[in-house]
């Protein structure tokens, strides 16, 4: 076992390599030793102790297997452990796996062994003090007459002890039994041929993207063996991240459907739970019913969990009132201008712009509060435990999704019970020192479990943003794969139509594409189950009429009672009714002049959702932003109706409230958030003697700044005027003067362009007050038929000022 040179004189791999062998030698230099002398120890069992051949063997080979361990541990204890780090030999590397093995073996056993020794003499030493003291072999005979004592007690109350297990059992299951049965019955486990979804996947409509990204992560799921093959490595699973609405479970479900295979789903919040720990129970019960039906169904599962956002937020962002939320920061002057259902621009709700910023608003404003079907049951009995174990309720947030994690990251390990009784057989075969662990190419051990065949895939749904959830779950390897749903644009909508409107009996016009395109552009904001509910609905209509089929007209009135409500049949008198069409038909003629990027998509004065009346436009384009004409020009729209009024009847009525209070707001954050400032004025003509160009200007910007101040609204405290940075414009003198200047200019303009435009805007009027409502085609129709002229404005002109 000598060496040519010291082993600290080697390099360190080198070093470590040549220890290896020599404890190699070592070993088998013990173990021949120990078979060498055993012999001896079957003679010695079979003439002094007179056992038999089969007893002498048994007893022979244990006193050798257990010498040849004793041997092992004390030579480890006295010769260091050989480091393999960065050695490349497998042969050294599995011995030295069967080298720790075996000491570990035998480490437990003889520790048990003087566990046992040191409790015989500690009664032998108990006997001693007593004065009874015959030998410690005695002393272990007085063991065995001590249980021989208790064992008829242990008999007589046998029936007792074997029922105490389950009295505990009994005891949990009516304590926590309730909860994990209603956590239970959310996990719906469906089997191919079980429930019939309906749903295509050529029904899911408008996600072309979405769509095509998971056929590709699928194809793989259903015969990714030749991927795998080659070297790659199957997705484990998919998360959809979309506002509510945009198909997200439904392309679940088409999923589930085209993959004929099992199909389990649960809510984020059915994982909820009063006491700690019952919602890892339900996890890990979720995964054993997904391998259970996988097992059953060729191998393959989908779990699909909806709103997982209620299990999966960051675990840093949970505290006792769940994940916290950033500062709100406002993008656009439209984060903050966002009433009611509709999403109008203003309180009174009669002021709406349909764009790409808008509609995902929308959507995210109709996401529903995420909660458990049993949550005031649960608030109840988390009450109760609360105060009866003080820290049991609540707070337990992390637990599901650390469990959820757990499991999806050991979905394919072998069955435990197959690795426990491998890892012990083995190990017992190894501390025998004797057997071989191979004979040439043969193993005479227990090959190890190989992993399950069952796959296992993950899909989960949520509309918060990525960054809300915890990373761990959305890393490679886990919902690694993110695929991003979209509102519906004008050609997705198009799309769904085509899928829907064709399910039910509908007049031959509403097939054309000019009628298509039209549907599509007046129900900017809409879902696909909007859209499915809308054709329903005006069915439903055409059907109380006594039509088999419904047209134009039906599926407006069910457009408008979906996004308003039904219309409330009130009757204004005349005199309201003409102002109200006239401050109707001031936001109509505004827009259409000076919204050159927008149309005109409803003009309405039936009352509904509180509201006498509204205008609606549409953005023809999908924008990313704007310039400041533009917003200009939706400042004039929003004072188009103040300015009609004001040139019909020479004063406001109280109906401008929210138009003022959106275009302060408006105002104030051109200047504060995007650094715009009033429209440089511009001079022509001859001044009069004496008279300074700049000094005029300034007069007139004066003016501006006059009527401006008078129409800024500051009366509120609250909503958009609390946050910055419009709070700050209108807190600062020189930048509440400029968003002043603003107003006045949007105010001239929109009430130059009605006075210019009087008749026309009474001739709209007049027509909105015969139809009630207006929309689509027939509205443009209107509005371009007035034939509206943009007027040439003089500023020096004194009738080109309103009187305020």
């Amino acid at each position: 076992m000598a060496t040519a040179e010291p082993l600290a004189a080697l390099p360190a791999q080198e070093a470590s390599r040549q220890l290896a062998d020599q404890w190699r030698r070592l070993t088998r230099a013990a173990t021949f030793v120990a078979v060498l002398t055993s012999p001896a120890l079957f003679i010695w069992f079979r003439r002094q102790e007179g056992w038999s051949i089969g007893w002498s063997l048994v007893a022979t080979f244990l006193a050798v297997i257990a010498f040849r361990g004793l041997v092992d541990i004390g030579l480890r204890r006295a010769i260091p452990w050989p480091s393999l780090f960065g050695t490349d030999s497998r042969r050294l590397r599995e011995e030295d796996v069967v080298s720790r093995r075996r000491a570990w073996y035998w480490r437990k056993k003889y520790r048990t062994a003087l566990y046992v020794v040191f409790f015989i003499l500690a009664i032998w030493f108990a006997q001693v003090l007593l004065g009874r003291a015959t030998s410690p072999l005695a002393a272990a005979g007085d063991i065995g007459g001590f249980f021989q004592g208790i064992w008829p007690a242990l008999k007589g109350n046998g029936p007792f002890l074997l029922l105490l297990p389950f009295y505990f059992i009994f005891n949990f299951v009516i304590l926590l039994g309730p909860m994990l049965m209603m956590g239970i019955s959310q996990i719906r486990g469906f089997e191919p041929g079980d429930a019939e979804w309906g749903v295509k996947l050529e029904d899911v409509r408008g996600q072309a993207e979405a769509k095509e990204e998971v056929r590709r992560v699928v194809s793989l799921w259903q015969s990714g063996d030749a991927f795998e093959l080659a070297g790659g490595k199957r997705e484990r699973g998919l998360l959809f991240l979309g506002a509510p609405g945009t198909g997200k479970t439904m392309l679940a479900k088409a999923i589930a459907t085209g993959f004929n295979s099992p199909f389990v789903s649960i809510p984020g919040s059915g994982f909820a739970s009063t006491f700690i720990g019952v919602d890892a129970i339900l996890v890990r019960y979720l995964a054993w019913k997904a391998k259970k039906l996988a097992s059953k169904w060729g191998g393959q599962c989908i779990v699909f969990i909806d709103e997982i956002d209620a299990v999966g937020t960051r675990r840093q962002a949970l505290g006792a009132g769940g994940p916290t939320v950033g500062a709100f920061e406002p993008k656009t002057v439209q984060d903050l201008l966002f009433f009611g259902p509709n999403g109008a621009l203003n309180p009174s709700g009669d002021l709406v712009l349909e764009s790409r910023v808008w509609r995902e608003r929308l959507f995210v404003e109709r996401a529903a509060e995420r909660s458990s079907p049993y949550g005031a049951f649960f608030g109840r009995l988390g009450s109760v435990a609360s105060f009866v174990m003080p820290g049991m309720g609540g707070g337990q947030g992390s637990l599901a999704l650390q469990q959820l994690l757990v499991v999806m990251d050991g979905i394919d390990n072998p069955p435990f019970s197959r690795r426990v009784l491998t890892n012990r057989f083995n190990t017992f075969l190894d501390a025998a020192y004797v057997v071989f662990r191979r004979i040439g190419r043969l193993s005479l051990r227990m090959r190890p479990p190989r992993p399950r065949r069952e796959q296992i895939y993950f899909i989960g749904a949520t509309n918060v943003p990525i960054t809300q959830l915890d990373p761990a779950l959305i890393r490679p390897g886990r919902m690694g794969r993110h695929v991003w749903f979209r509102t519906p644009t004008k050609q997705d909508r198009i799309d769904v139509f085509d899928l829907y409107i064709n399910k039910v009996s509908h007049e031959p016009d509403l097939d054309t594409p000019k009628r298509r395109d039209e549907l599509a552009r007046i129900t900017n904001g809409y879902s696909p189950a909007m859209i499915d509910q809308v054709c329903s609905m005006a069915l439903t209509i055409a059907h109380h009429t006594g039509r088999d089929r419904f047209g134009w007209g039906d599926i407006v009135e069910a457009m408008t009672t979906v996004e308003s409500g039904t219309a409330v049949g009130v009757e204004y008198i005349p005199a309201e009714t003409r102002a109200v069409a006239i401050h109707e038909a001031g936001h109509a003629v505004a827009a259409h002049v000076y919204m050159e990027g927008s149309e005109s998509t409803r003009l309405s004065i039936r009352m509904r959702s509180g509201s006498l009346g509204h205008h609606q436009a549409l953005q023809k384009e999908e924008r990313f932003s704007s310039w400041r004409h533009e917003e200009a020009a939706r400042l004039i729209w929003g004072l188009g109706a103040m300015a009609a009024e004001r040139v019909f009847y020479g004063e406001n009525s109280n109906g401008v409230g929210g138009d003022v209070f959106s275009a302060t707001a408006q105002a104030a954050f051109m200047v504060g958030a995007s650094a715009m400032g009033p429209e440089r004025v511009e001079l022509e003509g001859t001044f009069r003697e004496g008279e300074d160009e700049d000094e005029v200007r300034r007069g007139i910007m004066r003016r501006f700044e006059e009527i401006g101040t008078q129409i800024m609204n500051r009366t509120s405290g609250g909503g958009p005027f609390q946050e910055s940075p419009i709070a700050g414009v209108l807190n600062d003198r020189d930048k509440r003067a400029m968003a002043a200047q603003i107003l006045g200019q949007a105010y001239v303009s929109a009430y130059n362009l009605i006075r210019h435009n009087r008749e026309a805007v009474e001739a709209i009027a007049e027509r909105l007050i015969e139809r009630r409502e207006l929309y689509g085609d027939e509205l443009i129709e209107v509005l371009e038929a007035a034939r509206l002229q943009l007027p040439t404005v003089d500023l020096r002109e004194e009738a080109t000022w309103p009187k305020i």
